[in-house]
């Protein structure tokens, strides 16, 4: 059995961690959204929780570029790891921050050979809508012209971005959070399209197993058929030869 490299080992320990400190990152994004009555100091914590999960992040990437054997080739295939990390520290916005988590809790999420692409599928629409709504909600409630203004609305416009249905009840009307939409619109786009593609590709799996089994059946019941043949031979040839032997 092939030895895991360091990067691997490391990998795998620091998966559930790291999960487990982006939901500390949802809980701290949401609380000062959802509850605009919170006192300055539980939004200054929240804060803090943010800036703490992103550094973890930032560790991780840092420690796998250090244990990867090629850390050139480890930059040139994770340069969007890289640009999540730097990001924030150019313009550290809380929206930045989002982004950032988000992306690198994906990233790290697929390294995760356990977790099935339908999972991860999954995990990635309830994470997009969530934070999605939470961040047009922060953007849009104190905008004069918005009419998004509690956390149903926000819901609300994230289902109907994302699946491009887009009625028009509820739209963003600052350019923030028409950036938002864009994301959302690409994002979901992109998740209907993989969705699309993991349902054909069972079909197509299924529909050839199944003519994998019944070619199987149709070579067995040749091959009990051509037996069968070569024992009724046998048995004319031995019964031709007692009837010799009698005469």
């Amino acid at each position: 059995m092939e030895e895991q490299t360091a990067q691997a080992r490391w990998e795998q320990r620091s998966q559930r961690p790291l999960l487990a400190l982006a939901v500390a990152f949802a809980v701290a994004y949401a609380v000062p959204i959802v509850d605009s009555s919170t006192g300055p100091s539980v939004t200054a914590w929240c804060t803090v929780v943010e800036w703490v999960v992103w550094a973890a992040f930032a560790v991780d990437y840092l420690v796998r570029l250090v244990l990867a054997p090629l850390r050139r080739e480890f930059v040139r295939t994770h340069w969007l790891d890289l640009c999540a990390v730097v990001l924030p520290v150019l313009q550290p916005l809380r929206l930045l921050r989002l982004v950032s988590t988000l992306l690198l809790v994906g990233r790290r999420a697929r390294m995760a050979p356990q977790i099935r692409l339908t999972t991860y599928v999954v995990g990635s629409v309830i994470g997009l809508l969530m934070f999605g709504s939470l961040a047009v909600l922060s953007v849009e409630r104190e905008s004069p012209d918005g009419n998004i203004r509690t956390l149903g609305d926000a819901v609300w416009w994230s289902f109907t971005t994302m699946t491009t249905v887009g009625y028009g009840d509820h739209a963003p009307t600052t350019g923030l959070g028409r950036m938002i939409a864009v994301g959302l619109m690409l994002s979901g786009i992109a998740l209907l399209g993989v969705i699309t593609a993991n349902i054909a590709a069972w079909f197509i799996s299924r529909f050839e197993k199944d003519d994998v089994e019944e070619r199987r059946q149709t070579e067995a019941i040749a091959a009990l058929t051509e037996e069968v043949r070569l024992l009724r031979a046998e048995v004319s040839r031995l019964a031709a030869e007692r009837e010799e032997q009698r005469s």
